[in-house]
């Protein structure tokens, strides 16, 4: 019997182009792909140990559920919550080949840009593979592509179809509504502005969205000039994550502030991993920026595609002694996917609600998901228009009917409950902390986002009043202890603070029923103990769904959560005579995150330096000497000269002395990698 061999020795500069499946005789069956030359070559089993350097294939490799065969990732992927878990072999920018080796992959996907550092170290025996996701269109294909290879064929067809209903459906709404299209502009650059040019696929999405994009020249980034700004004048602007800085730099200056989307304030940000990459999300961000652009104009009911209604239901199970039915109901309201919690309680009883306060003779509760294509319209309309549309769609009477409300999705609904003898407390919770986690007594109050933590209380017994208040603290004190031990950051500061919520946390307690009544929930009691446990496991695992975030996030991930980025704290000139780029020196920095002894340091800086702005540490003497004899352990020999690489002020002190520390020992060690 014949054994089979992988016949792919080095793929270097491969675009695939097709995949064909075939066999022949004597061999195991073969997965044949043709290159850019037209040259074939056949793979003879499905890769078991795949490294991946591209987000946007990352995340495709993970939504066709073949996450088992990856291996390692950049620190750009942070979802689904398992990414945290694959081993990091660099950023996008600078994967590290010693660790992409150390893997034994025998598939790497590379993106063009990152092939020179690549080829020069990678032993030949190592395929590489470029799989094309630069337009729309490439990165349906690859993800048929990738099903085919990875042996996920329908579930490669069903995402691919739920991306064409998207965009199909835009299209459809745009007919409906008699949309005209708008002029939309995507927002880049640090110290000028910049936009995709007219050939990228993010210009093709704002098209595609019902909006005009600009024409200022092709490549992936163009500069903008102020000439080409007005005359284009945008009515939409958009942008993600630190664009926001051009933004500030530009909108207040002639010119750049007199343009229609400035003028009416139409300026929006999205998270980049939506807006920069074409992948599994592309259609469910052009609903949302199609939403963005048009607005208020989908709310008219004359315009719907198909009518308000409630399009499937999913029944949960619970042994929560008051409950007579549970189930996550899908709605389509106004044409968007609504998704709500709804539990029927087996009789009339009280709730106390942060959101209504005490109510009496309730017989459903609930948490509804409010999809982010509608948040401008609830702003816009009001929160009681919408609890209008919800119990209309699922058939249930305002005045008996208590529900909270939520940016969190209700797929990634979490459920807890802890016991002891005869008491059971359940809780059902939904969390999301990206954009709105604050911490209270330090931020300041000036936006609402529904990306709240809803947490539902209910017991095994019958709770007094008293009881169920005291309930609303010990809760609050488990959602803040999950916060804390999450390392959540607070969304203002640049992520110097520690969260204690969202801003927009809501809770509701139900009275139940049972065989006895309880009176106090303190954290001295029984049932405050159960609480307090139930609310933080229920907490944890929701915000592990909502926002993959975990014990296990990234060094990486948890420096750009306090808006650090290696790639934009260095100046183009370096305070010293390195003899080193600066782009070699981040390079070195990233390689030595990678170890685990130098993330320690890093992640043991990140608590000294939440102690010290608290000041509950007055002197960082002896941190200042761990910085330096680490940096001279990277460099292996005395450091004679101290250079300040981080001089931004809104870096906290103690990470940039221990940042400082590696640049410093990077220097040290000289040479190249």
């Amino acid at each position: 019997m014949k054994s089979c061999h992988v016949f792919i020795t080095a793929l270097l500069g491969i675009l695939i182009s097709a995949w064909i499946f075939g066999s022949a005789p004597g061999l195991c069956n073969e997965l044949r792909f043709t290159d850019g030359t037209g040259n074939e070559s056949p793979l003879t089993k499905k890769p078991e140990r795949i490294v991946s350097l591209v987000p946007s294939i990352t995340e495709m490799l993970f939504a066709l559920g073949a996450q088992d065969s990856v291996t390692g990732i950049t620190y750009h992927t942070t979802r689904p919550w398992y990414a945290a878990r694959k081993t990091l072999v660099g950023g996008f920018s600078f994967p590290s080949p010693a660790a992409i080796e150390a893997l034994e992959p025998d598939l790497v996907f590379y993106d063009p840009f990152q092939l020179q550092g690549l080829s020069s170290f990678l032993p030949r025996d190592i395929p590489l593979v470029h799989a094309g996701t630069q337009t729309l269109q490439d990165s349906l294909d690859t993800l048929l592509l990738l099903g085919n290879l990875v042996e996920k064929q329908e579930n490669a067809r069903h995402l691919v179809a739920e991306i064409n209903a998207d965009l199909d459906w835009v299209t459809a709404k745009m007919k409906k509504a008699d949309l005209s299209p708008k002029r939309v502009i995507r927002l880049m650059g640090r110290e000028q502005i910049m936009t995709p040019g007219s050939d990228s696929f993010q210009n093709h999405m704002i098209s595609l969205a019902g909006g005009i994009p600009p024409d200022f020249g092709t490549g992936a980034v163009v500069p903008v000039s102020k000439d080409q700004w007005t005359s284009f004048n945008p009515q939409v602007i958009y942008g993600c994550g630190s664009d926001r800085e051009a933004a500030d730099r530009f909108f207040s200056l002639p010119g750049w502030k007199d343009v229609d989307a400035v003028k009416n304030n139409q300026i929006y940000y999205f998270p980049c991993d939506l807006t920069c990459r074409a992948s599994i999300r592309s259609g469910q961000f052009v609903k949302r920026l199609f939403a963005t652009i048009h607005g208020s104009s989908l709310a008219d009911e004359r315009t719907l595609l198909q009518k308000n209604q409630v399009t499937q239901s999913n029944p949960i199970q619970t042994d929560v002694s008051c409950v007579q039915a549970a189930a996550v109901k899908q709605s389509r309201i106004l044409d968007f996917i609504n998704k709500s919690l709804v539990i029927q309680l087996d009789r009339p009883m009280s709730v106390l609600s942060t959101l209504e306060g005490f109510k009496h003779g309730v017989t459903a509760i609930g948490n509804h998901y409010i999809p982010p294509e509608t948040w401008l319209l609830v702003h816009d309309q009001g929160l009681d228009v919408l609890k209008t549309q919800v119990f209309d769609v699922l058939g249930l009477a305002p005045d008996t009917t208590a529900f909270l409300f939520t940016g969190a999705d209700m797929d990634h609904l979490s459920a807890a409950q802890e016991r002891f003898k005869d008491i059971a407390v359940t809780v059902f919770a939904t969390a999301g902390v990206d954009g709105n986690a604050m911490r209270t007594s330090r931020d300041s109050g000036e936006f609402y986002e529904p990306g709240t933590i809803n947490v539902i209380i209910m017991t095994s017994h019958r709770l007094t009043p008293r009881a169920m208040t005291r309930a609303m603290i010990t809760a609050t004190e488990g959602k803040t202890a999950a916060l804390l031990d999450l390392d959540i950051r607070s969304s203002y500061e640049q992520g110097r603070y520690r969260a204690t919520g969202t801003g927009t946390d809501n809770i509701l307690v139900v009275e139940g029923q049972g065989p006895a009544v309880l009176d106090n929930a303190g954290g001295h009691t029984r049932l405050g103990e159960l609480i307090g446990k139930a609310v933080h496991r229920a907490v944890t695992e929701a915000v592990k769904k909502q926002n993959g975030i975990t014990s296990d996030l990234n060094i990486f991930r948890r420096l750009e959560k306090r808006g650090i980025s290696l790639h934009e704290l260095l100046s183009e000139d370096l305070p010293c005579q390195c003899h080193i780029s600066e782009n070699m020196l981040i390079q070195k920095v990233e390689t030595l995150l990678l170890d685990p002894f130098y993330r320690g340091f890093m992640a043991t800086a990140m608590a000294v330096s939440d102690e010290y702005d608290k000041g509950l540490i007055k002197d960082l003497g002896a941190f200042e000497q761990t910085c330096r004899e680490t940096a001279e352990m990277i460099a292996a020999k005395p450091l004679e000269t101290w250079q300040v690489f981080v001089t931004r002020p809104k870096v906290p002190r103690v990470i940039a002395m221990a940042l400082d520390a590696l640049f410093n020992g990077a220097v040290g060690q000289g040479g190249p990698l």
